[in-house]
């Protein structure tokens, strides 16, 4: 059996301010915050950090949450901190982000790979000097694909609308659950959980039934 890799801090990408607080581009913030809640963590600012940061308990095990305050282009000089100052290692690191190739309502976990110019997973796998740590990519869709004429600067610095919210909202609820697992290390298991997210869902026929119409093949 492969030894397991538990995971020590589960870093949320997203801006700092009031104004952000519902864009595309706070997927991460808005998972660290309802993890913190559900476990009843309270985040606090840390200078030295550039971030803030919570410890809570997840299966037994102490696991930090960080928020970068450094907006997302320097994601990575927060968490980098983070993990150095209590010893964490890169693969005991999972960073949750807004995820362009992923349609609303979808999502994905996976260890490592590109950053699909997401410049806060590029700050951190240069921080790190490594890309190898855990992803929860979160789906926000592509302006492309949703059909919209935003370039995507403005699309992920604005908010969705009300499905789209909804889709991110359920992936959000869907994989707090599995928060635990990641703490075990038993990554499997959770991607497992999680599987019936990794695409879109097929619709429903008038008969109750899911219609034949493949999913869409997503990144």
């Amino acid at each position: 059996m492969a030894q397991l890799t538990p995971i020590r801090l589960i870093a949320g990408l997203g801006n700092p301010g009031s104004e952000y607080v519902r864009t595309r581009h706070n997927a991460g913030f808005r998972f660290v915050d309802a993890l913190a809640a559900k476990t009843g963590g309270r985040f606090r600012e840390e200078g030295k950090f550039k971030g803030e940061i919570c410890r809570v308990r997840l299966a037994g095990e102490e696991v930090w949450l960080v928020k970068p305050l450094t907006f997302m282009n320097c994601s990575g000089e927060c968490v980098a901190a983070v993990a150095g100052y209590y010893k964490i290692k890169p693969e005991e690191v999972l960073v949750v982000h807004d995820e362009m190739d992923l349609l609303p309502g979808c999502m994905r976990l996976k260890l490592g790979g590109g950053n699909a110019g997401h410049n806060g997973l590029k700050s951190v796998s240069a921080q790190f000097g490594t890309p190898n740590f855990w992803r929860l990519r979160l789906g926000i869709g592509h302006p492309r694909t949703l059909g919209l004429a935003q370039q995507v600067f403005d699309f992920v610095l604005s908010s969705p609308n009300a499905e789209q919210d909804a889709g991110l909202t359920e992936c959000i609820e869907a994989a707090l659950p599995t928060a635990a697992l990641w703490a075990e290390g038993d990554m499997t298991k959770a991607q497992r959980a999680i599987a019936g997210y990794s695409a879109p869902k097929k619709p429903e026929a008038k008969d109750g039934k899911a219609a034949d119409k493949p999913a869409a093949k997503l990144g």
